[in-house]
């Protein structure tokens, strides 16, 4: 229907700016005339600019980008990976996978394939889909809450005042609004398509008026034949 056409595409469109959320290194950002050695950070992605790390027994700076996970940082994962900050990259992954599975679900549906599954269990899969973005929903709007109010902590990032939220985070706030509207926009389709299946099953179970009159007239026009009207 138009309805599961819209929700694909505003569903897709939702994705679009969580992926760029997702992988871009600017949730947060250090202001440029405070020359910070902290430069910007994403949730897999932190970037330094001569960096001293003050638990650390030697004189060694950080300067670059580097994968949060890459030997270069091996040293600092503890203070870069508290607990809060990796439960927002699990709240992340949950609602990327919910949001991909959103979208071949969605596709499976429009081009009827398997198309015996589809015809059944339509108003199902409907439903899953906005479970789907339910789910999507939830994980962005804690990723979001949690990151926005812990990485002004004193025990993480140095001088946490010289940074700001920046258009990464803006992203994600984007992503879980759109995929909001398209959740409604699904759960409006799932009502729809059960209504379409109830109607298609009270056709199935009424008189077949029509078989019942083309079987009468095959049998008067059997009784014609056999009495010499024709």
């Amino acid at each position: 229907s138009a309805t599961m056409v819209n929700a694909g595409i505003i569903a897709f469109v939702a994705t679009v700016f969580f992926v760029i959320s997702f992988t871009s290194p600017y949730w947060l950002q250090s202001y440029s005339y405070t020359y910070s050695d902290f430069n910007n950070m994403g949730l897999w992605e932190f970037c330094f600019n001569g960096f001293r790390y003050p638990k650390y027994q030697y004189d060694y700076k950080f300067t670059g980008c580097n994968y949060i996970f890459s030997e270069e940082y091996r040293i600092i994962w503890s203070w870069m990976l508290p607990a809060w900050f990796m439960a927002v990259q699990t709240f992340m992954t949950i609602a990327l996978l919910a949001s991909m599975t959103t979208l071949v679900t969605i596709s499976l549906i429009l081009v009827r394939w398997p198309m015996h599954m589809i015809m059944k269990y339509e108003w199902y899969l409907t439903g899953f889909c906005f479970c789907c973005q339910a789910v999507a929903v939830i994980g962005i709007f804690f990723a979001v809450l949690v990151f926005g109010v812990m990485c002004w902590s004193r025990d993480w990032l140095l001088n946490p005042n010289f940074n700001y939220l920046s258009w990464s985070y803006a992203f994600a706030v984007v992503a879980g609004g759109i995929h909001a509207f398209a959740g409604f926009t699904l759960l409006h389709e799932t009502f729809e398509a059960r209504e379409r299946k109830r109607q298609a099953s009270n056709l199935l179970h009424m008189d077949p008026h029509g078989q019942m009159g083309m079987g009468m007239g095959m049998g008067m026009g059997m009784g014609m034949v056999s009495q010499g009207y024709i």
